[in-house]
């Protein structure tokens, strides 16, 4: 009988990040790549020694991040749900309570620079979620995500961040704190590659963020938008959330503002509009 190798969740990680360094690799190369129907682990499409020396070169990041954890695809702990994101790959990068994910969650997003209704609406939504036992998740963004993960926390109820940066850095610099919080006591998850992300600029990083957002969406029951602009980030999940099947709120008070024409496009391609948080819980209790 053949033996099979035994999977290193580290082996795994460190060939992750040399495949990312492949020169054009991106979510959706390397999601044809580890989705192309072969069942071997991630650690034989690299060198031995090319993972020694990614090991070298990481491990003393590594080391340092308190609770730090993989999950790969196969391990019984993978979400499947991740499965539904367009690219989707067979590694998350976490840490803090990883139970969190196995929990009814919402995704509370929105924009940068929201109204103080927004501010209003977002934090009455998350303290409503926190007492029906839903996990808010959010992407630690300036604005109605740092409200919705801050209101979670205010109401002693419990937070997922998924980030567009690695695990070791902290974008926007004022959520440090708040990131720190997340990590020990509650979930902070990534895709973004330690080697890659630290050896590009800031703009060639960028295309991690809406990423981001589509693997928010694909580990989370719903989304709730509270605000957002034309050309808001957040109309990437918007557009995921409906392609994975999942639930798309958007609130009344968006179909209301002039400026604004993504709310009735999105009402007519299956997003629901809702006045208020009755309405929220009623379409999740409710069948697909």
């Amino acid at each position: 009988m053949l033996k099979t190798k035994a999977i290193s969740p580290l082996e795994e990680l460190l060939a992750y990040e040399a495949l990312w360094d492949q020169p054009g690799s991106t979510f959706r190369s390397l999601s044809i790549l580890l989705n192309s129907g072969k069942n071997y682990p991630v650690s034989t499409l690299i060198k031995p020694q090319t993972i020694a020396q990614y090991k070298e070169e990481l491990w003393p990041v590594i080391h340092t991040l308190p609770q730090f954890g993989v999950r790969i695809f196969g391990d019984g702990e993978f979400p499947n749900r991740l499965n539904d994101a367009q690219h989707p790959l067979k590694i998350l990068y976490y840490q803090g309570n990883w139970d969190l994910i196995h929990s009814p969650s919402v995704a509370v997003v929105g924009t940068r620079n929201p109204s103080s209704d927004g501010i209003r609406r977002a934090e009455y939504l998350v303290k409503r979620l926190v007492e029906d036992k839903i996990v808010v998740v959010s992407g630690l963004a300036r604005g109605i995500d740092t409200i919705a993960h801050r209101a979670a926390l205010e109401n002693s109820g419990h937070t997922i961040a998924v980030i567009g940066t690695p695990l070791n850095c902290n974008y926007p610099p004022e959520n440090k704190s708040l990131q720190r919080e997340i990590a020990t006591n509650h979930l902070l998850i990534s895709q973004v590659p330690f080697s890659r992300y630290a050896k590009q600029t800031y703009h060639k990083n960028r295309f991690f963020f809406p990423e981001r957002n589509v693997t928010m969406s694909a580990l989370t029951d719903a989304t709730i938008i509270v605000e957002a602009g034309e050309t808001s980030g957040t109309l990437v999940q918007a557009r995921a959330a409906l392609k994975q099947g999942r639930k798309l709120f958007i609130l009344e008070s968006n179909f209301h503002n002039p400026s604004l024409s993504w709310p009735k496009k999105f009402e007519e391609k299956g997003a629901i509009r809702v006045q208020n948080y009755d309405e929220i819980r009623n379409h999740l209790t409710s069948s697909p």
